[in-house]
């Protein structure tokens, strides 16, 4: 029902949503529509580096161990899009839009990157090192990030296979 593009746009309607408002925008539109919000959709769109969970103090406020909230932004591999009748959302939610440090989200997006690179290559997960070569050159173009050697790793574990 949400591909991790449309999930990408209602965060970019907002700057950033946590999750559990994401959740909520979902509910609402699945509601509409009379269907179901899939269970795994947030999941996918962060697996697929559409949207990037980061953490802002100023923009949610501290949660109770001084961290900031996690909250979710469009991704370098999005291409945002809003699903039919996402447009009311700003209405129907009690979210403001939030100013996003996009330094912030690069920085997320990149260490998770580098993370899910070291595991695709230490498991020699060779489709998921394709995926996230991909990837790669996605952050980089998004955000101020040099990934050439993650690259050549994640190169070598997809031809190892291949």
């Amino acid at each position: 029902m949400f591909d991790p593009d449309d999930l990408a746009g209602i965060v970019d309607l907002f700057g950033a949503l946590t999750r559990e408002e994401l959740d909520e925008a979902l509910s609402e539109l699945a509601y509409r529509r009379d269907e179901d919000v899939p269970d795994d959709a947030v999941d996918e769109a962060l697996e697929a580096f559409a949207l990037v969970a980061f953490e802002d103090v100023e923009a949610v406020g501290p949660t109770d161990d001084g961290e900031g909230a996690a909250l979710l932004a469009a991704g370098p591999a999005a291409f945002p899009t809003l699903p039919e009748g996402a447009e009311d959302l700003p209405h129907i939610l009690d979210v403001e839009p939030r100013d996003v440090d996009r330094e912030a989200v690069g920085r997320a997006a990149e260490e998770r990157l580098r993370a899910e690179a070291a595991r695709a290559v230490s498991s020699g997960d060779a489709d998921r090192a394709a995926e996230l070569l991909d990837v790669s050159y996605d952050l980089e173009a998004w955000a101020p990030v040099t990934l050439d050697a993650v690259r050549e790793r994640l190169d070598a574990a997809r031809d190892v296979t291949n």
